[in-house]
């Protein structure tokens, strides 16, 4: 794809330059009250990238639902990328990828307590889920760093530390959504998926190139895998990675950047590991399935195994008629979230306090950054 848009650079470059223009124009627009957004008593957390692609929302959606859920009533709220469904939807057990996408329901099916719904329409979203449960402490929501029509209370800013936003270009010609400028508008930035032996200096060349602002609070987190989850059965038991190490592996994947995991279980678990890659959110068919059968079957070991990501198994739930030998042997990695250097109490206690001083008005612009790394 890089060496695409080098080749390409002539159309594209002319064209990003255009759009930069429209984003600056429509957040200048926004800025100064020409076009208002819509602001709400209750604290709104917004949790979103600048890039496109995978930087972490929804592992760090989770990690704010486990903080929070013990003390306050929450709420999540998304568009639902790529659901063939229209308009506002409370998530419930029995919805599906179709239903309400992929990311929704892995949180409903994770945390079955949390009320999750999704409207492209988030001032809709909001109006409608204040309506039905008036006692709403805060609203979680997910990919909402450009949805400037709703104000976030409180803005948590994304930033994949393999790809920081500094280094890039818009779109098209790069993968930014807007200006690497427009990170002025986060409270709080987390560079995730950082190494996890990551030193004091390579934190401080990062930081130094990005230029976080007096008022934002920078941390840094890196993604701890789990014990392998079945796909399909319910009565079939969790595994731990250990129990596969040196098996053979047929890894899909249908998010945006495999190459993290995919070196995770090579240099931990296997090296026999035939990737099948499929684009991100993507809808997998009845023949997919039959390529994916393939691929495990033509593995010339005993011990096999699928593996895939907890996102994807939300998708691939909608098949009912998968081959027995296949649900038996396919299992999906969970992912959490784990913040560097023990800064995990100082955010935690940050998100809980904000929370609870403003859980019917409020806004929060720190006054003062500090560097969590």
């Amino acid at each position: 794809m890089h060496k695409l848009r080098i080749y390409l650079s002539p159309v594209l470059f002319p064209v990003s330059l255009i759009y930069a223009l429209v984003v600056y124009i429509r957040n200048r627009l926004y800025d100064y009250h020409v076009i208002k957004s819509t602001e709400f008593k209750i604290p709104l957390i917004s949790v979103g990238n600048i890039t496109v692609g995978g930087t972490g929302k929804t592992p760090h959606i989770e990690y704010l639902i486990e903080v929070l859920q013990k003390d306050f009533k929450i709420a999540t709220l998304s568009r639902g990328y790529k659901r063939t469904s229209k308009g506002f939807i409370l998530a419930t057990s029995r919805s599906t990828a179709n239903d309400i996408g992929d990311e929704p329901r892995q949180i409903k099916q994770k945390f079955p307590d949390v009320i999750v719904a999704v409207d492209s329409n988030r001032v809709n979203g909001i109006n409608k889920l204040l309506e039905i449960y008036p006692d709403i402490d805060v609203v979680l929501l997910d990919d909402a760093y450009q949805h400037r029509k709703v104000k976030a209370t409180l803005s948590i800013l994304l930033i994949d530390y393999s790809n920081p936003i500094c280094k890039d270009h818009i779109l098209p010609f790069g993968n930014l959504r807007e200006q690497s400028s427009e990170m002025c508008r986060a409270n709080m930035i987390i560079i995730t998926k950082s190494p996890a032996g990551l030193k004091p200096i390579d934190r401080r060349i990062l930081l130094n190139d990005l230029k976080p602002y007096p008022y934002q609070d920078v941390f840094f987190t890196t993604f701890d895998y789990g014990d392998l989850n079945p796909v399909f059965s319910t009565e079939k038991k969790n595994i731990s990675l250990r129990d596969v190490r040196n098996y053979s592996i047929v890894l899909v994947t249908g998010i945006a950047n495999p190459k993290p995991l995919f070196n995770y279980l090579y240099e931990n678990v296997s090296k026999n590991i035939d990737l099948l890659q499929y684009e991100d959110h993507y809808p997998f068919s009845a023949n997919d399935i039959k390529t994916i059968e393939k691929k495990f079957l033509e593995l010339n070991s005993i011990n096999k195994v699928i593996i895939t990501t907890e996102k994807d198994a939300m998708r691939l739930q909608i098949f009912s008629n998968i081959a027995n030998n296949l649900k038996e042997n396919w299992f999906y990695l969970p992912v959490k979230v784990v913040f560097q250097n023990d800064h995990k109490e100082h955010f935690n206690h940050q998100i809980n306090e904000y929370v609870r001083k403003n859980k019917t008005h409020g806004f929060l612009y720190p006054k003062q950054s500090k560097i969590y790394s």
